[in-house]
């Protein structure tokens, strides 16, 4: 039998990941990653609780587990992360996907099915600061005829997104740039999970190990969303769609600058938890 400090067991390093502080999942999604199995494996590790843990494996357990423990993503720990179905590459210089997002995706799948009945094929759409890639890849893999291109001014970024695209096999056109400013075509859908928090905001504070600069956007949270909504109807087909994530408590303001740009329709969608998280809306048709 092994000490708490050396497990020697699968349920003995469950049980001495959960005492550093780790939940139970987590603990359970660490032990199957220093065994190199998948994330989806959980019941595997029920029916092999007993099974003893390699030793070479402690001291990277040991590691994983106080990352862990002091904050750090599981997906940074992992290099990986599940969204909209899609096995993701992640690594610090990118945020990680949430699930909150998949509202977006959703969203402008519904936009583009609208397009569709026009008919205008194939439709065209960009995602502004792709981050990871993972709107856009998420896009291009339920709808493969779309054209889809992404933008993220971080080249480190850039190379998330292209690690994934090559894995995920989808082709993506990425762009190296500033919101819009180096985008010279027009699309049918433009969608961004921008930067939105305040720079001030207390929360800040529990997010440190993912990059600031994709998380804070001046002293109200909206710089970026204001930047994005005065380039995007120049970037617009007639009838195009801009959609946009924000923060809980920023739907009113957000639909108040697509209308004052002059976009129409301007509206907002709930996220899972019932909390209005997108808000859009289209440029009127020529």
């Amino acid at each position: 039998m092994g000490t708490p400090q050396t497990p020697s067991t699968i349920a003995q390093a469950l049980a001495w990941a959960q005492a550093q502080g780790v939940d139970r999942l987590d603990a359970q999604l660490l032990v199957l990653h220093a065994l190199g199995r998948q994330q989806r494996e959980r019941a595997w590790l029920l029916a092999h609780d007993t099974d003893s843990l390699p030793e070479a494996l402690h001291a990277a357990l040991q590691a994983t587990v106080q990352r862990r423990a002091q904050g750090e993503p599981l997906a940074y720990i992992t290099g990986h992360k599940e969204f909209y179905g899609l096995g993701l590459l992640v690594n610090a210089h990118v945020l990680v996907p949430r699930p909150d997002t998949e509202t977006l995706v959703d969203w402008a799948l519904e936009v583009l099915a609208t397009i569709d009945a026009a008919p205008r094929l194939p439709a065209r759409i960009l995602d502004l600061g792709t981050g990871s890639g993972a709107i856009a890849l998420a896009l291009k893999h339920t709808r493969p005829e779309l054209q889809v291109s992404a933008v993220d001014f971080s080249t480190d970024a850039l190379a998330v997104a292209r690690a994934n695209a090559q894995q995920l096999q989808l082709d993506v056109c990425l762009i190296q740039g500033n919101w819009l400013a180096g985008v010279a075509d027009r699309y049918n859908a433009i969608v961004s999970n921008p930067p939105y928090i305040a720079a001030a905001d207390p929360h800040l504070s529990a997010l440190t190990h993912e990059p600031l600069q994709a998380l804070a956007s001046g002293a109200d949270g909206l710089d970026d969303i204001r930047a994005i909504v005065a380039q995007a109807p120049a970037h617009l087909l007639p009838g195009g769609w801009l959609l946009l994530e924000h923060g809980y408590d920023q739907a009113a303001a957000v639909r108040s600058l697509l209308t004052t740009a002059g976009l129409q329709d301007a509206q907002s969608r709930r996220d899972i938890a019932g909390i209005e998280r997108c808000s859009g809306a289209r440029l009127a048709m020529a």
